[in-house]
């Protein structure tokens, strides 16, 4: 197993479940950004079954040699399924976790390569069972609503969305943290760029949000990470939590809010999701209370998705992270 190819992955890891606070210096920069070309470059040259191969080693390497994340996995899904899953269950879906998780990057790069051209319509119609339904509901939620929160959970494959509303003609701005490489950066980002989206930094987003609503534009949100500034509800049967951004964007510009996902079936095609939109209601009372409701229910619809496909969720993540400045969860 090359080299490159552990520390991209680790790489990834870090990037993805971990803030850094310490500055990285240009060699260590320029390391990282030529390990993530050379598994471009190799995602790009071999067919998904090889992918899937090494998703799976460099994945089981993962589970096994980094034991912090193997145990907030383990502990995330023995309270999510206590009394449902026993410690064999529980320990091969974080295996299967750690898998997915490296997976879903090799994916995104090939995804990256291969949805470009003609025929665009058609290639993700190979890998999709329901991807004419998808079109159809996600593009009219969009149309009728002059722009939606399209929200989804890191399962499955979370970069889908952006291809399937860059060929359905459906303008999208992301939310995405920026990396601490600036290298990785140009090399991640760049072609989100070139499918006519625009990335809007995590930080201090809110005001870019509204501007980008006000002008039709939907957005595209990955809000399943624990925040210490979010809304504590329901996850799997305990608080959890939760930004209140999207919600506080539907309520603000009366926009409806949709949870999207994409998983892998057996027969290698993906099971699309586009749920109902959920709309901020009319005389309400409490604005809290409206917000809270309203992140309750994106919480809600995304769980009933996970249980579908729990193998392919990031419980690497601590989820349930606690803060001692939080308050009681609302009732």
């Amino acid at each position: 197993m090359p080299l490159s190819l552990c520390a991209f992955s680790y790489s990834c890891l870090i990037l993805s479940v971990k803030k850094t606070h310490k500055k990285k210096n240009k060699p260590i920069k320029l390391l990282e950004y030529y390990a993530a070309c050379a598994i471009v470059s190799l995602a790009r040259a071999i067919p998904f079954r090889g992918i899937k191969l090494i998703g799976n080693i460099l994945g089981d390497i993962l589970f096994f040699m980094v034991p912090k994340r193997r145990s907030v996995a383990i502990d995330n899904l023995s309270h999510a399924y206590s009394g449902e899953k026993d410690a064999d269950e529980i320990r091969k879906i974080a295996r299967e976790s750690c898998r997915s998780f490296i997976y879903t990057f090799l994916e995104i790069v090939k995804f990256r390569y291969l949805f470009t051209g003609p025929n665009v319509i058609d290639k993700m119609k190979s890998y999709a069972d329901n991807l004419d339904g998808l079109f159809i509901k996600a593009k009219n939620i969009h149309d009728e609503s002059g722009g939606c929160i399209f929200v989804t959970p890191h399962l499955g494959n979370w970069e889908v969305l952006p291809h399937v509303c860059s060929v359905a003609g459906i303008p999208l701005a992301i939310v995405a943290r920026p990396l601490d490489n600036e290298y990785l950066e140009k090399l991640i980002f760049h072609s989100r760029v070139v499918e006519g989206q625009f990335i809007i930094p995590k930080k201090n987003a809110l005001f870019v949000l509204q501007r980008t609503l006000q002008k039709g534009t939907s957005i595209g949100m990955l809000p399943d990470q624990s925040t210490m500034k979010g809304l504590l509800v329901h996850f799997f049967g305990r608080p959890a939590t939760t930004t209140p951004v999207p919600a506080i964007l539907a309520i603000t510009y009366k926009r409806p809010l949709v949870v999207v996902a994409a998983c892998r079936k057996e027969n290698n095609k993906y099971e699309g999701f586009v749920s109902d939109p959920i709309w901020p209601g009319e005389g309400y009372k409490s604005e809290k209370e409206e917000i809270f409701r309203i992140t309750q229910e994106m919480t809600r619809n995304m769980e009933s998705i996970i249980r579908r496909y729990p193998e392919q969720y990031l419980w690497m993540h601590n989820r349930w992270k606690t803060y001692k400045e939080k308050k009681e969860l609302m009732s």
